[in-house]
């Protein structure tokens, strides 16, 4: 219940309670009252959680020369809001625009900002390192590099132990096709529909998602198979997912067997079976998918995949830019929550908590069949800077207990999201794990039709207005996705909640009209 509400029905309360009030009251029905606080309480504002940093006075560009040189000079095509946000200063999980109005972020600079805006003790590290040693190449020894590969390797299971680091998600992806092929003497590379590996010209065979594909041939040896999708797909029913929270379909499965698992796997089988050679190069799957709108498997399906994939002479490559570092709670990665051991994980994205930082990690034999087939380089890769700001990252998340804290206080948002879902009825599913959450928006739930654009778009805004930044995926764009950073709290999540509890109250106010 909002601030708001309760105070009105403290009010409320007061007013029926107290002996001067009559019991009837000629001028105002109890239909009436409600109404009129159900209207007053769609207008008003939930109350923003204090933050103790005082951002500095924005001193650029005016806002109006931004928008003129974004027009004439920048490429980027896709922006939020019909005026889009210019930011201008971050702290842990907020955000500043130039007018000095705070947002909460609840995407993190597209799931990347792992452990907060300019967290205080990796500056420190960032600044330290600035002053010391920016750049060498990897043709040259330096102790950041090999400090931060032992940290990392510690992190992953035998025999992942091979690291090769590079600048960003679609870099490390590129190099895991290349490491695959070369392995398995193959070309074939099955990923799922919907799925997003990156945009360079060699990821973009593997993202299936329509708006990233081009009309002129690319990603020669990609294949797409159905997403075992348990909410929009053909199956999938209330017990599939490994989340606090299921989906609104029904199905005779038991709890622990999943017939809709069955269904996708006899789909994968059937690419096999029609799609690619005898033999393959690998398989890349996302944990969860994230781009496509935190689309969730059922339990136990990669496991069998997996099991496919390697009797195809084919790698299994778990793609973890976006599911890695703790944000899934329960595990430290993605793929841990299936029960699976990938041949090659890629990582990115909050390895660096928003600098430029990837990696590729594989076993020793992987590594020595790509270096027999190429001498492979990456000039900036593990550079000083990159190294020093990801052992911080990790260092944080460890001391802070960030990854505890994403379990916790992400299963608090989904079962709070879960009563949104059960009160609206555009609210079409609520999915996710730790702080990796996503929210569907339908026409209705018994159809499942993606609610129009337009729609979601005014949600999106009245979020932004009320100060909640959120983000946007699926295929039609019908899906919100929720990430914010691991230091994220309880109070914040109840305030997020009731702006966007707010923005779809508005909408449906506006629908009614």
């Amino acid at each position: 219940m909002t601030p708001a509400w309760r105070h009105l029905l403290r009010t409320w309360r007061l007013e029926i309670s107290s002996p001067r009030t009559p019991t009837t009251c000629p001028s105002l029905s109890l239909g009436a009252f409600w109404r009129s606080v159900t209207k007053l309480g769609l207008h008003m504002k939930p109350r923003m959680p204090p933050c103790d940093f005082t951002p500095e006075k924005y001193q650029s560009m005016p806002y109006s020369r931004v928008l003129e040189v974004y027009r004439e000079h920048l490429s980027c095509e896709l922006v939020y809001f019909p005026d889009p946000l210019l930011l201008h200063q971050g702290h842990m999980q907020w955000l500043f625009d130039h007018e000095g109005n705070r947002y909460l972020d609840f995407f993190s600079g597209i799931v990347t900002v792992s452990v907060g805006h300019c967290h205080p003790k990796v500056n420190a590290v960032a600044q330290k390192q600035l002053g010391r040693l920016w750049h060498t190449s990897n043709l040259f020894f330096h102790p950041p590099i090999h400090e931060y590969a032992e940290q990392l390797s510690a992190l992953l299971p035998d025999p992942l132990k091979v690291i090769f680091f590079m600048n960003s998600g679609s870099e490390a992806n590129d190099l895991a096709m290349l490491m695959a092929r070369a392995h398995s003497k193959s070309t074939d590379i099955i990923s799922f529909r919907g799925a997003y590996h990156g945009c360079s010209p060699y990821t973009i065979g593997l993202s299936n998602v329509g708006q990233f594909k081009m009309k002129l041939p690319s990603g020669e040896g990609c294949q797409s198979t159905m997403c075992p999708d348990v909410f929009r797909g053909p199956w999938g029913g209330s017990h599939c997912r490994d989340s606090p929270v299921q989906t609104i379909r029904k199905c005779s499965c038991a709890p622990d067997c999943c017939q809709a698992k069955d269904q996708y796997i006899e789909q994968f089988k059937d690419t096999l079976s029609t799609c690619v050679g005898k033999s393959i190069a690998g398989f890349f799957a996302e944990p969860i998918q994230g781009v496509n709108g935190v689309v969730q498997y059922p339990k136990g399906f990669l496991k069998e995949v997996f099991q496919l994939v390697r009797e195809r002479g084919g790698v299994c490559i778990a793609d973890e830019v976006q599911t890695g570092f703790g944000r899934l709670g329960s595990h430290f990665w993605g793929f841990q929550t299936h029960g699976v051991l990938p041949d090659i994980v890629t990582m990115a994205k909050g390895i660096g908590n928003g600098f430029p930082m990837a990696a590729v990690v594989t076993t020793p034999e992987i590594a020595k069949s790509l270096a027999k087939s190429v001498l492979h380089f990456n000039t900036f890769g593990g550079n000083p800077m990159a190294c020093a700001i990801a052992s911080a990252v990790l260092e944080v998340i460890k001391e802070e207990k960030l990854q505890e804290n994403s379990l916790e206080v992400g299963t608090y948002l989904l079962l709070k999201l879960a009563e949104l879902r059960d009160e609206f009825e555009i609210i079409g599913d609520v999915r996710g794990k730790g702080l990796m959450v996503g929210i569907e928006m339908v026409k209705d739930k018994a159809s499942r039709q993606p609610l129009p654009r337009e729609e979601v778009n005014q949600i999106h805004e009245g979020c932004r207005r009320m100060g909640l930044i959120i983000g946007r995926g699926g295929l039609f764009s019908q899906t919100f996705r929720i990430a914010p950073s691991l230091c994220v709290t309880k109070p914040e999540v109840d305030f997020a909640v009731d702006v966007f509890r707010a923005a779809v109250s508005q909408h449906m106010e506006r629908r009614a009209k």
